[in-house]
């Protein structure tokens, strides 16, 4: 399984029993919507987590464990966990992903990756959702790039599919800040016009180095309900022996 497999594979459990308590299922860039073409460099591991908080009481809380293994072509596997209220209803959901990288990111040239998976509701043992989505990303410099999303979800609650699509900005203006713009949603038919409406994002991350970092997100509309929403995000990392740090160069995206 490539490098150091079972190192990977004790990071991962560890990191997710930590972080077990806290939980919102989104298929992207940690807190964010709208996920780059990139994966982290097979050998590292990450746990990304949020707190997210709406004016209509809704609350999500979401831990979020990867490692990038090889498994004939590099691979990054996460399982998210959710713990949400909505409507003053509490549900628990777990989200398995796997994402590939077939055209690596460049200055001034477009890449691209797929990534696919489910959720799934642990109390009754239900399979929620569906998806899969192509993320294509344009890099305009070493620290600016556009990210565009297109997809396919299927709520198999309602038994309803949906195209999914979101487009956002980056910009790392200093070494240890990076901005982040992006608007995204779901078209298709359903019975709650508001969820499909388009949604909206943007926020600061602080990273001060290979490590930690943080992210504070004003968004709109998060989960198809006519709400603001405030995100605290924190994203830690386990480089293992012998592999990269995921972006490891200061100052890059």
């Amino acid at each position: 399984m490539g490098i150091g497999a079972g190192r990977i594979a004790t990071a991962a459990a560890a990191a997710f029993w930590v972080w077990l308590p806290a939980g919102e299922a989104r298929a992207a860039n940690g807190a964010y919507a709208v996920d780059a073409a990139d994966i982290a460099d097979v050998g590292s591991c990450k746990v990304e987590s949020w707190l997210s908080a709406a004016t209509n009481t809704d609350f999500s809380a979401v831990a979020n464990p990867s490692c990038a293994v090889n498994i004939f072509r590099p691979v990054e596997l996460s399982l998210q966990t959710v713990r949400s209220r909505s409507d003053g209803e509490w549900s628990t959901s777990v989200a398995p992903k796997a994402k590939w990288n077939f055209i690596p990111t460049g200055i001034g040239r477009f890449g691209l990756s797929f990534y696919a998976g489910g959720s799934f509701d642990t109390l009754t043992g239900e399979n929620l959702t569906a998806f899969a989505v192509v993320p294509v990303t344009y890099r305009l410099s070493e620290t600016m790039r556009i990210n565009l999303n297109g997809g396919w979800l299927w709520d198999r609650m309602a038994d309803r599919h949906y195209f999914t699509y979101g487009a956002g900005f980056d910009w790392k203006f200093t070494d240890t800040l990076q901005w982040t713009i992006e608007a995204f949603g779901q078209a298709g038919q359903s019975d709650t016009p508001s969820a499909v409406r388009p949604r909206f994002q943007t926020g600061v991350r602080y990273r001060p180095n290979e490590i930690f970092s943080v992210d504070l997100i004003y968004g709109h509309n998060i989960t198809g309900e006519n709400a603001n929403w405030i995100t605290l995000g924190t994203t830690i990392r386990f480089p293992v022996e012998g592999a990269k740090p995921e972006r490891h160069r200061t100052g890059h995206l």
